[in-house]
């Protein structure tokens, strides 16, 4: 659904009820995902509004930064980390007024993983994440899949016929500046420009890295390896870097939110567990320009799709958890055997539930043994198995495994 009003952000009603008891928020995630015109929107609600983007505002920050937070009262502060020094006055003025919902912060960088940072304002501040827009929001039907499955209930299609196909959506992602752009070509352009810009002045801003020159083609390495395990020493090997300098590479473009190292789900009863982490990126429009893709190359060749749907689901499933209540851990499984599971969520229970997606409308019995070597090991932590795939129906495929659309993520009912 497109449409030229402003999308209603699901995350809203979280932030609302953080400024009733906390005095600073912070909402983070990728530059474009929405955090600027969500800020703004708040800011009708009594509070001034800035953007450390303006270069005389971001002067006068960096020269007195205390005497900046002195003048202000309630305020939202857009694209924090291009000033990081301004936390350390806000946590001062905190400490000297802890009325709630004083700042709103905004940042596209996640500073939160800097120990001063974490420290110099803990217990004064909630952390949201803001991701680009998930397809509920997009298509304005607010469910939740996250909780839904764990509460037992597996949401089902309540429409059929879905204005765009899957592929369109994922070759898309979620940014809406991607969403508002009439072709393919267009699409492509915005987001060609859109990573060069982050490459080449955000990433100065959170880290010195030397020989900034090959982050690019570096981001084009890993965009090959989506849904892979990092082998560090390999991939910097591609552009004469070691490895050690290829994880702190990784490192910053995470902390810049273009992808996510997703750590293996382990027992101290498994041996022969593999525990190298995989590489996730969080949209997949952004994956499809690295990889330079559109949907004549996947109709010629469909097992180019794979990678692309993984990407699409796990940042839907990501997305869908920064606008629950409950908090969910992502994993996946991988042994020495070559079993696989796609996701592994973790509730704060414990709870596991295995997550395979198929891009294909049918599933075999080979499609099952991931899940199942995974149930067998969680025993009565196993909550519940799934195979995403683009079907229509949600149906039982015994020993507590469900096939299910990827259209539910966005169209289900219970």
């Amino acid at each position: 659904m497109d449409s030229t009003e402003p999308y209603y952000r699901f995350i809203e009603s979280s932030i609302e009820e953080a400024r009733t008891d906390t005095p600073v928020i912070m909402i983070i995630g990728p530059r474009q995902a929405g955090k600027t015109t969500l800020a703004k929107q708040l800011t009708n609600k009594g509070i001034q509004y800035i953007t450390l983007d303006d270069e005389t505002t971001r002067l006068a920050a960096q020269r007195d930064p205390a005497g900046l937070i002195r003048s202000l009262d309630k305020v939202a502060i857009d694209e924090i980390q291009r000033v990081p020094q301004l936390l350390l006055a806000i946590k001062k003025s905190v400490d000297d007024d802890r009325r709630p919902g004083r700042f709103l912060l905004t940042g596209s960088a996640n500073l939160m993983a800097l120990p001063t940072v974490a420290d110099s304002l803990a217990g004064r501040m909630e952390t949201l994440s803001l991701f680009p827009l998930a397809q509920a929001e997009i298509e304005r039907h607010p469910t939740n899949w996250l909780d839904a499955a764990f509460s037992g209930r597996l949401l089902k299609l309540s429409k059929k016929s879905i204005t765009k196909t899957l592929i369109d959506r994922v070759l898309m992602g979620g940014y809406p500046e991607m969403l508002k752009r009439p072709s393919p070509r267009r699409r492509a352009t915005w987001a060609k420009q859109y990573i060069a810009a982050i490459v080449e002045r955000d990433v100065r801003d959170i880290a010195d890295i030397e020989k900034l020159d090959r982050l690019p083609r570096f981001l084009q390495i890993l965009a090959q390896t989506a849904g892979q395990m990092c082998n560090y020493t390999h991939l910097g090997a591609q552009i004469g870097l070691d490895g050690k300098t290829a994880a702190k590479y990784i490192g910053v473009l995470e902390n810049m939110f273009l992808l996510r190292r997703v750590q293996v789900w382990t027992s101290n009863k498994i041996k022969r567990i593999v525990k190298t982490p995989k590489l996730q990126f969080l949209d997949s429009g952004l994956l499809t320009t690295l990889l330079n893709l559109d949907a004549k190359a996947i109709q010629r060749d469909h097992t180019k799709f794979g990678s692309l749907l993984e990407t699409f689901v796990f940042t839907e499933l990501l997305k869908h958890a920064t606008w629950s209540h409950n908090t969910y851990q992502f994993l996946y499984y991988r042994d020495a055997d070559k079993f696989e599971v796609d996701f592994v969520l973790e509730n704060t229970e414990g709870l596991l539930m295995g997550i395979e997606v198929k891009a294909a409308a049918s599933i075999n019995s080979e499609d099952l043994r991931g899940l199942k070597k995974l149930a067998g090991l969680a025993k009565k932590k196993f909550f519940r198995g799934i195979i995403f795939y683009d079907g229509d129906e949600t149906l039982p495929l015994g020993d507590n495994i469900w096939a299910t659309p990827v259209a539910g993520l966005w169209a289900g009912e219970g």
